[in-house]
């Protein structure tokens, strides 16, 4: 029975190979697709899921929290102290282990490179499972200037992993010390989000376990492990006792100094939980923080593309089974029950399921490297046939094969015997089911097309807003420590060369801090150290007052320059002359003498913020600025590179455009422009392959019915209108459902961008055009093509 009923899927499979290939190929699609994101879902969930410990490992967060009982804010930062103190007081704690990052320069060759760098305490082996290739867990990490690197970097700087007692020179001070190799690790696995290529012994002195004041730095990652029956709630309070008899005295001082008001609240949060936490994200050192709703947003893509891929299965079934009828009509004549038809069809369908199953997994091996590319992973092929994934794939084999094969077998089954055998049956009715599922199929595509479109125009505006200052023709280069002194005589050496325009310094990274003004205004700001020529270079506008001077020495120790929106928050209505004090020193105060145009400094996703500009001698520089003449790249970069070296002999070099790197803060949103607008090929191409097939098949269908309009004087141009329209009408109907989701989920993720694109008609009245012209592509091709047909071979039809 088994074999004759696969004979039968097989013959039909083969017989007709236009309506096999477009289910094949939109199943085989759709599965591809749903693999992929199975792929990327359970890498993303499993997630530091490796370490033996795991589910005793916790890292400490900290929120700070408003007199009102509010939150401020909060992230998965500590310091120094949060370590050590809760060990000691909390019995929950079992060690702690904090880790945080560094950038080192290291001498590599005949050359200086840098690289980042973890800091961590000894215990890094116990806690966490990265397994050593040579060196003792236990006392690699133990003495000071000793250091373990991943066998990844032992063969790129030695050629070898064998390179335990060797030495790696480090650039300290303008000298190079010896560090000595105590240890080589495997290298970490995709799925951590701590990676390391150099690890090094975290050293804190003495002194800095004395000075209470160090509960208020945060800079690093404090992770504890807690005891086997030990619960989290429990380990809390405790921490939290700790914190507040520990700190009494200090939060008393810092709030009569300083006014600090807020206080802290301290928490554990699961290793397991920080590659997805959107609270509570991993950084400062850890890597690959990601956001669930990437998982979200590509499962619902993989679950449209395979839901029309089983839409079409369904509908071209249904719309064949008029050819089908005798076959059914004899094989219940004969004895066959509904039982066994509804069996032999769903057993057609499996087979052809099993066989874009298999071309699935081609598929999957051909795209995988692109999918890679786009979501940044670096997923490998062999991951596909690991336990948990396959039973997943059985499942969703199962899954696909009945709902594209459920209905049909249903349909197909019940038709009379009567009727088929004696040419009386017909699909009469309003076919609602078909009917509705085009319609459910163009809704999904019109829908990927709008957040597709969406997409592309905010990216397009991000990538083009005006900044508010000249990003072009600017070179960055990066010196650490940079002194003022250093500063001048590197952009004198700069400014000889006819090239260069000009040359400013700052600050490196991101610095912020907080000021009081008018008293008791406390105002978060982000801290720029600068020279009177960084404004100019950028062309940012002096709106009130004057930028810095030579011609008034003061500057340098007495005067600050603040942005509009630091006047807004101080609620100055005349700002010159105002002064303001940092947080941490009341003394001394700083006389405001210009107010600089509000410019964006950040990306575009978030708002524009407080600034402060100061010349302090005692705040080094970290970056330098160099304008240089338009087409003139190559030369200037040349000569860049020699006065740096021959400034900084024992430094690492590199430099980057500006330009190119405020492109940058937009690559996630690059890279979901090409996700969705991938999804929107896909649905519309499954969408139009299943339009073909029904339209063709109900061509064949009105065959006589074309004969005789034609005979009767009708016009191939109103046969295709005849033939076409009924498919417009659903794909039309499509936007009434498609547009006002559409619209709402672009307004939702719009709301991520403070600065962002109003959703016009535009961009629905394109998705209109778009699909109605795809779609009178696709159908008025058979239609034309019906509508061509000699009448007399119509009419001859049977």
């Amino acid at each position: 029975m088994i074999r004759n009923y696969l004979k039968i899927a097989l013959r039909n499979l083969f017989r007709h190979k236009v309506y096999s290939f477009i289910n094949i190929a939109g199943l085989s699609i759709g599965l591809a697709a749903a693999m992929l994101i199975m792929l990327y879902t359970k890498d993303e969930v499993s997630y530091d899921r490796f370490h033996a410990n795991g589910a005793n490992i916790y890292r400490i967060t900290t929120e700070w929290i408003n007199p009102d009982g509010s939150v401020k804010q909060g992230d998965g930062t500590t310091g120094y102290f949060q370590g050590p103190k809760f060990k000691d007081g909390v019995g929950e704690i079992q060690s702690y282990l904090r880790v945080r990052s560094d950038f080192r320069n290291i001498r590599q060759g005949t050359e200086i490179k840098g690289y980042e760098m973890l800091e961590t305490d000894s215990n890094f082996f116990s806690v966490f499972s990265f397994p050593l290739i040579s060196g003792n867990p236990a006392t690699a990490l133990q003495k000071p200037k000793s250091i373990v690197i991943s066998d990844e970097m032992a063969e790129k700087l030695f050629k070898s992993t064998d390179v335990l007692g060797k030495t790696i020179e480090f650039v300290e001070e303008e000298k190079l010390e010896p560090y000595l190799i105590t240890g080589v690790a495997k290298k970490a696995p995709q799925n951590s989000s701590v990676k390391f290529d150099f690890l090094l012994p975290m050293i804190v002195k003495n002194e800095a376990y004395q000075d209470k004041e160090n509960w208020f730095n945060f800079f690093l990652n404090t992770f504890v492990v807690l005891s086997p029956n030990a619960t989290q709630a429990s380990a809390e309070a405790n921490m939290q006792r700790v914190y507040e008899a520990d700190a009494q005295e200090t939060i008393k001082k810092m709030a009569k100094d300083f006014d600090i008001k807020e206080n802290a609240r301290y928490a554990l949060q699961p290793i397991t939980d920080m590659h997805l936490s959107t609270k509570f994200a991993a950084s400062n050192g850890l890597t690959d923080a990601s956001n669930p709703t990437f998982s979200y947003i590509l499962s619902s893509i993989a679950i449209f593309i395979l839901l029309i891929a089983c839409i079409n299965f369904i509908n071209l079934t249904v719309a064949r089974s008029l050819k089908r009828a005798k076959e059914i009509g004899v094989r219940k004549v004969v004895g066959g029950d509904r039982k066994q038809l509804i069996m032999q069809f769903l057993g057609e369908s499996s087979v052809l399921c099993l066989i874009a199953f298999l071309l699935a997994i081609g598929l999957v091996q051909i795209v995988l490297p692109t999918f890679n590319q786009l979501s940044n992973k670096v997923l490998a092929f062999s991951y596909l046939f690991d336990f948990k994934l396959i039973v997943a794939y059985i499942i969703l084999f199962i899954i696909t094969s009945l709902l594209a094969g459920f209905y049909p077998a249903l349909v197909l089954s019940g038709y009379d015997p009567i009727k088929t055998l004696y040419s009386r049956f017909n699909l009469t009715g309003k076919n609602y089911l078909q009917r509705s599922l085009v319609v459910v199929q163009f809704g999904l595509a019109s829908f990927l097309i709008i957040a597709t479109l969406t997409i592309y125009s905010q990216f397009n505006y991000l990538t083009t807003k005006q900044l508010g200052y000249d990003d072009k023709n600017l070179i960055m280069v990066d010196k650490w420590r940079m002194s003022h002194a250093q500063a001048k005589l590197f952009s004198d050496e700069l400014l000889k060369n006819p090239n260069i325009i000009t040359v400013a310094p700052k600050n490196g990274g991101s610095w912020g801090t907080v000021a009081r003004v008018n008293g008791e205004t406390q105002i978060d700001f982000a801290y720029e150290t600068v020279n009177p020529a960084f404004l100019p270079m950028l062309k940012i506008p002096i709106l009130q007052g004057r930028n810095f001077s030579p011609d008034f020495p003061s500057d340098s120790t007495q005067s600050v320059l603040v942005n509009e929106t630091f006047v807004k928050k101080a609620g100055w209505k005349n700002p010159i002359g105002q002064e303001i004090n940092f947080w941490y020193d009341k003394n001394p105060k700083y006389k405001v003498i210009g107010v600089v145009k509000d410019h964006h400094f950040n990306a575009l996703n978030q708002e524009i913020g407080s600034q402060v500009f100061t010349m302090k001698p005692s705040n080094d520089y970290g970056r330098m600025y160099i304008k240089i003449k338009p087409n003139t790249e190559v030369a200037s970069l040349k000569h860049i590179e020699k006065t740096f070296r021959k400034i900084f002999p024992i430094n690492s070099y590199d430099y980057k455009f500006l330009e190119t790197e405020n492109l940058k803060k937009y690559e996630a949103e690059a890279k979901w422009k090409q996700i969705m607008l991938f999804g929107a090929v896909l649905t519309i191409f499954i969408s139009c392959i299943g339009l073909f097939g029904l339209a063709t098949l109900s061509a064949e269908k009105r065959t006589k019915e074309i004969g005789i309009r034609k005979v009767l004087g009708a016009s191939v141009s109103s046969l295709v209108k005849l033939l076409s329209v009924d498919f417009l009408k659903l794909v039309g109907l499509s936007f009434v459902f498609a547009f006002p989701l559409a619209f709402y989920a672009a307004q939702e993720w719009l709301k991520n961008y403070p600065y962002r694109i109003s959703i016009g008609v535009s961009i629905f009245a394109l998705t209109a055009v778009v699909t109605i012209v795809i779609a009178l592509l696709t159908v008025g091709g058979q239609a034309i093509r019906a509508a061509l047909v000699n009448p007399v071979k119509s009419l001859k039809s049977e």
